[in-house]
């Protein structure tokens, strides 16, 4: 199945049915009075978290969804029908999104959640509720009220305890595939994974956790290069990074530098996501001598100014995994105990989760309207700033090449 993370749709709450204006009329009965019924209210439509999704596919394709109108009220004091709910279900971890003032509605992230985004319009009055002493033979009735209509954004964050980050070919697909029954694609090629893939962890009876593989991130993946801006916004919703770091690379590039570049381009994403624990695991030790790893491990520790937990493992060998899974199940514990006795560390992890949420979404609008405005033909401010002008000044300013004209 495709994954889409992110669609846009509209829905259309039910009209309210119209009241009637009827009047009693049978053979015995004179004067029989006013007998028209209300309409109906029209359905809404709500949105439910089902953890049996993982993706927005349904979405793609079919974007209008319409709840039924109510039904017009009828003689015989008879009342319409109401309208039926119509109820979207989406994966757990979807924000919905007002695509017209950008206002987060909701988030749903427990299963079975809902919520409630186009209400549907009320019912209009039969000429029955209109009588009175003054006026017996009423002719006034109401019309329904329109449903609600809203253009919706959905974005699909997937929900994980651990995310992995790092290069491509750092070994994170090996390493989900060694600790969890996950199977995702691996391969001696970059970019390998395509989508976010999930893999629960079993440490002990009764204790597990979620960790999620994100495509692989290369220099430049906060302005959009590479497969990662697209899927940098799912490690916002985890507890805690590890950062994989490929020991023994095939093109004998520097460890140290690749680090580097992965971490500032979080940083150049999101400078709160920098804030989020993680620690340092150094990949692929299989392939290297005792002393060289030592050396390296050493050199990147150095290099980095690293103050957090370091792990040296070989995912392919399961050399050191079971370790690394123990001490995030101790850690994922620990800090869920601590949020709970704690107020001031809960409000500010809670804080902070916001603090991610919200320049993920600022850094992924603003890449969506820089993609717009090329598509369009539109240039921005500052990329007319820094056009060259040597075509218009009088004298060369030095920018660009100086054109002679000869005769």
């Amino acid at each position: 199945m495709k994954f889409v993370d992110e669609v846009s749709i509209h829905v259309q709450a039910g009209d309210g049915g119209n009241g009637c204006m009827s009047f009693r009329r049978e053979k015995f009965v004179p004067n029989g009075g006013p007998d028209g019924g209300d309409g109906g209210d029209g359905g809404s439509i709500w949105l439910e978290a089902d953890s049996n999704l993982n993706t927005l596919v349904d979405y793609r394709y079919t974007r209008r969804f319409n709840a039924q109108r109510g039904q017009n009220g009828g003689s015989k004091d008879c009342t319409g029908s109401k309208g039926e709910d119509m109820t979207l279900p989406v994966p757990v971890g979807t924000t919905v999104i007002d695509a017209g003032t950008q206002e987060i509605i909701g988030d749903l992230t427990k299963d079975g959640q809902r919520l409630l985004v186009a209400m549907g319009g009320w019912h209009g009055l039969g000429n029955t509720r209109f009588k009175s002493s003054t006026n017996r033979a009423p002719r006034q009735t109401s019309h329904g009220k329109p449903g609600d209509a809203r253009d919706l954004k959905l974005e699909l964050k997937v929900l994980a305890d651990v995310g992995l980050l790092g290069m491509p070919n750092a070994g994170k697909s090996t390493l989900i595939r060694a600790v969890s029954a996950a199977k995702p694609k691996v391969a001696d090629y970059p970019f390998t994974t395509l989508v976010p893939n999930l893999g629960v962890v079993s440490v002990d009876r009764m204790k597990s956790f979620v960790i999620a593989d994100i495509p692989g991130l290369i220099e430049g993946a906060a302005e959009g290069a590479g497969l990662g801006i697209r899927f940098l916004k799912h490690l916002a919703r985890t507890r805690l990074l590890l950062h994989l770091v490929d020991m023994a690379p095939l093109d004998e590039s520097d460890p140290a530098e690749a680090a580097a570049a992965i971490i500032n381009e979080l940083g150049r994403f999101s400078p709160a996501l920098t804030q989020r624990d993680r620690w340092l695991v150094l990949n692929k030790a299989d392939q290297l001598l005792d002393d060289e790893r030592e050396e390296r491990m050493r050199e990147v520790i150095a290099r980095l100014d690293w103050k957090g937990p370091v792990y040296v493992i070989s995912a392919l060998e399961r050399e050191g995994t079971n370790q690394l899974c123990h001490d995030i199940m101790r850690y994922i514990d620990e800090r869920t105990l601590r949020i709970a006795e704690d107020p001031a560390f809960a409000e500010a992890v809670a804080a902070l989760d916001q603090q991610i949420e919200d320049e993920a979404r600022a850094r992924l609008q603003e890449l969506d309207d820089a993609r717009a405005l090329r598509r369009t033909g539109v240039k921005s401010a500052a990329a007319l700033e820094d056009e060259d002008d040597d075509f218009d000044d009088e004298e060369d300013d030095g920018d660009g090449p100086e054109i002679i004209y000869v005769r």
